[in-house]
């Protein structure tokens, strides 16, 4: 047993594939946004949310959804220069703990629970949205390796 354990591969290189499984979800995810349907989608919950509520009077669904779209592209990239850079990368994940904690309080004031069944039957809203705490973790632990990292390097 021990000699298997001898054969793991560092930690870093979970931290690797985490990196680049949340680079994939901000693209994705940034990209879909410039499309009509996404943006109507988005408009849906965002509408009524304060932190983008007066976006849309002043530009509209498709331009609201191309600011959360191009802040969403603006994290993956930092996420991902973070392979390089432990100051990119602290930004990124910071960026993203704050885009999923944002999700995850649109969970407050909306139906989450399948009508007729109740908890713990998830509706399709708390469906869209729970998955994002696990997101919150990754981008949490991403934050506090380049944290750490810069903490030993002397913030250089």
């Amino acid at each position: 047993m021990l000699k298997i354990l001898d054969k793991l591969p560092p930690q870093t290189f979970a931290i690797g594939a985490l990196r680049w499984s949340l680079l994939f979800i901000f693209a994705l995810f940034g990209v879909a946004k410039f499309a009509a349907y996404e943006a109507q989608g988005v408009a849906g919950i965002a509408m009524h949310y304060p932190l983008f509520s007066w976006m849309y009077p002043l530009i509209g669904v498709q331009g609201t959804s191309n600011v959360i779209g191009t802040i969403e592209l603006a994290t993956g990239v930092l996420i991902a220069l973070g392979a390089w850079s432990h100051r990119a990368g602290l930004i990124g994940g910071l960026m993203g703990m704050a885009t999923f904690v944002i999700t995850l309080s649109f969970s407050f004031g909306v139906p989450l629970w399948q009508e007729g069944y109740g908890f713990p039957f998830m509706g399709s809203t708390a469906q869209f949205l729970f998955k994002d705490a696990v997101l919150l973790a990754g981008c949490l632990a991403l934050a506090l390796h380049a944290g750490h990292a810069l903490r030993a390097r002397g913030g250089a």
